[in-house]
């Protein structure tokens, strides 16, 4: 496929980027309104019906919507890791005490099958967990792969579900550069990726995403961020293309 036409139906949105010659913001009446074309967008900055002294966030790296339809929001901020919101910015609800370097909070299931992924650059680790907060599993570095020999060396930065089988996939963004793959039960399965220039390699694979938009030949895409560009890879970790998109530093792609 064609970059352009890439960019003109697919419908992988992503959390940076730009159309060169365009601003991402514009101001009007003292407001600030981001995006563009018919992305466009005001800041409600007074949306959040709490204040600092009684919601404690710190840095937010995700958000989401969950099946019952609350927007949940991930900090690395210990008093209350992840929260939950209405439609009007009310707190409904808020857990966990545990992800000091809370940064990818992905989600697979729907309903009473829902279930949460959040991984942790401090802990160089990653969970998953109810939408309780219960911690159902975690996983330490991949020493299977051969490629780490102590826990620093990972620092996971995203993860992705396959709904058709279960498969997780995580990306080693800030670490050494490799995608993880393991089966529904938590199970090693392959790594592919590292470090370096090539097709089939990165610098800073920050976000995955298993693109199911063709049910028939569903693939991933992994975002190469320092490359400015996304690739997609099979299921099995085996390149396929590349999508150059300059001046973009891609934190994940989204299916809409």
């Amino acid at each position: 496929m064609k970059r352009k036409d890439f960019i003109k139906n697919g419908a992988a949105l992503f959390a940076a980027g730009f159309v060169p010659g365009k601003s991402l913001f514009e101001f009007k009446n003292d407001e600030i309104i981001y995006g563009q074309n018919e992305k466009r967008y005001m800041l409600e900055k007074d949306w959040v019906r709490a204040t600092a002294a009684t919601l404690a966030v710190n840095d937010c790296h995700e958000m989401f919507q969950d099946s019952k339809g609350r927007i949940a929001l991930l900090t690395n901020e210990t008093k209350n890791n992840v929260i939950f919101f209405n439609k009007k910015g009310k707190v409904l609800e808020k857990w966990g005490h545990d992800f000091p370097g809370a940064h990818g909070f992905s989600k697979s299931g729907h309903g009473k099958d829902e279930l949460f992924f959040i991984t942790d650059t401090e802990r160089h680790q990653f969970f998953k967990t109810k939408p309780d907060g219960t911690i159902i599993q975690q996983w330490d570095f991949p020493a299977e792969t051969g490629k780490y020999t102590e826990a620093k060396q990972f620092v996971p930065t995203e993860t992705a579900v396959n709904p058709a089988n279960g498969d997780i996939y995580v990306a080693d963004g800030y670490g050494a550069n490799f995608v993880m793959q393991y089966d529904a039960k938590g199970n090693y399965l392959r790594h592919f990726g590292g470090k370096g220039e090539t097709n089939e390699t990165f610098n800073t694979c920050h976000g995955v995403l298993v693109d199911t938009r063709d049910a028939k030949n569903p693939t991933l895409l992994v975002t190469d961020r320092m490359h400015n560009c996304l690739k997609r890879f099979t299921l099995s970790g085996k390149y396929i293309t590349t999508y150059h998109l300059p001046g973009t530093f891609i934190c994940r792609p989204v299916l809409r």
